[in-house]
């Protein structure tokens, strides 16, 4: 039975996996991309993945609650990018300004520094999903009719 306390369980594991791995990657790729120090970079990684860490909580819930009300049940490849668009796009607007802040650099600039990463993440994000779920299975807002029924037994 996926109860709210697996969902939060659920929710937790994920964050914790994805934002540690991306904040290894983020620090490498912005030192890369800005020419700023490791420290710096790192600390606009953990800030952004602080950031990152919020947006995601409620954007999955909003998703899986928008999820459950569909037809067709399952996390198709469609819906997968859809998914993974939406929480970079909505993400991006929110870090874009802290970039430009945080490396002193104009708005365009730290766009552009967004846009690399972002191709990166769209990526990830799509196969850290994919890989996730495998892993630990879909949530129950993801399994067909019958089988979340069956969960809740």
């Amino acid at each position: 039975m996926e109860s709210g306390v697996q969902g939060l369980k659920r929710k937790v594991v994920y964050v914790t996996l994805y934002e540690g791995f991306a904040i290894l990657f983020a620090s490498i790729g912005l030192a890369g991309l800005s020419g700023e120090g490791a420290a710096k970079s790192t600390l606009l990684a953990v800030m952004a993945s602080a950031i990152a860490i919020v947006w995601n909580l409620g954007y999955n819930t909003v998703f899986e609650a928008w999820e459950s009300r569909q037809a067709v049940r399952g996390r198709s490849v469609r819906r997968r990018i859809a998914h993974a668009i939406g929480f970079e796009g909505g993400l991006a607007a929110i870090l874009v300004p802290v970039f430009a802040w945080w490396l002193g650099v104009s708005l365009w600039q730290a766009l552009l520094f967004d846009a690399a990463l972002l191709v990166f993440f769209l990526v990830y994000t799509f196969v850290f999903n994919w890989v996730f779920d495998r892993a630990f299975g879909l949530p129950a807002s993801a399994l067909p009719v019958a089988a979340a029924a069956s969960q809740g037994a």
